[in-house]
């Protein structure tokens, strides 16, 4: 009983040790920092659960030697069993290695897209977008698209009606996007009308392009959406919308 509580002592206070010494850390990003505390946690704990299975041994006189002799011919019997595990470590050490992810990243991994929350030596977690935690073993990381690495595209779609004058429409959103920037200081880069997007079957697209700051992309379009149909409203440029007629016929 007392070797267990002695256990989880020294677990809380490696914990906290290792959380304190890289919060002293000012080279590393925080996304980086979170990474690396993370993946260091995890060591340290199978590293003490390895300690504490050794001494409980001993305290109930099995030999060590043996059953790490006995462990290597199990180990080999299910060698094959245990690729899986295998791959996964590998996977997540070269995942380390290579910086492909971090801590509070927006990525899309093994057909999901989220926020980073742990990199393990077997596992990642991701937060979806509704709440949902995902446990994604590394080996099924085959392809990472990361989101958080440089500045993000705002993109917003406008349509204005076939009976509006394009030129005009398209002076209007600009001069709204240019006031829009000057309020916002997650705009890097625009926001600019690139012009007709598209002709559809009831309105002219017109499409606004802009460069933000990370995940702040998703915010901005909103902002723009939002000033933009004022303006519009406010010059008599109509945003066409689905109409629907009905025919009665009396006998």
């Amino acid at each position: 009983m007392a070797i267990l509580i002695v256990y989880f002592i020294v677990k809380s206070i490696g914990r906290r040790a290792i959380k304190k010494g890289f919060e002293r850390t000012n080279d590393l990003s925080a996304g980086r920092t979170k990474t690396l505390q993370s993946i260091s946690v995890n060591i340290f704990s199978y590293f003490l659960l390895f300690i504490f299975l050794g001494i409980v041994f001993e305290l109930f006189n099995f030999d060590i030697k043996a059953l790490l002799a006995g462990a290597g011919i199990i180990g080999l019997a299910i060698g094959f069993g245990a690729q899986g595990l295998v791959n996964d470590v590998v996977t997540g050490f070269f995942i380390l290695l290579e910086k492909q992810i971090d801590v509070e990243d927006y990525v899309t991994v093994a057909g999901n897209d989220g926020i980073i929350e742990e990199i393990g030596l077997r596992t990642t977690k991701l937060r979806g977008f509704d709440g949902t935690l995902h446990y994604i073993p590394n080996r099924e990381i085959t392809s990472v698209s990361n989101h958080s690495r440089g500045n993000m595209r705002a993109l917003v779609d406008i349509g204005i009606s076939y009976d509006d004058n394009i030129e005009q429409a398209m002076d209007v959103i600009q001069s709204v996007c240019d006031q829009v920037a000057s309020q916002e200081e997650d705009i890097m880069e625009g926001p600019d009308v690139v012009g007709v997007q598209a002709l559809g079957s009831s309105d002219v697209v017109i499409r606004v392009i802009a460069k933000t700051k990370n995940m702040e992309q998703w915010a901005v379009e909103r902002k723009l959406r939002k000033a933009i149909k004022e303006a519009l409203d406010q010059n008599g440029i109509e945003i066409p919308y689905p109409h629907q007629v009905y025919i009665t016929k009396n006998n």
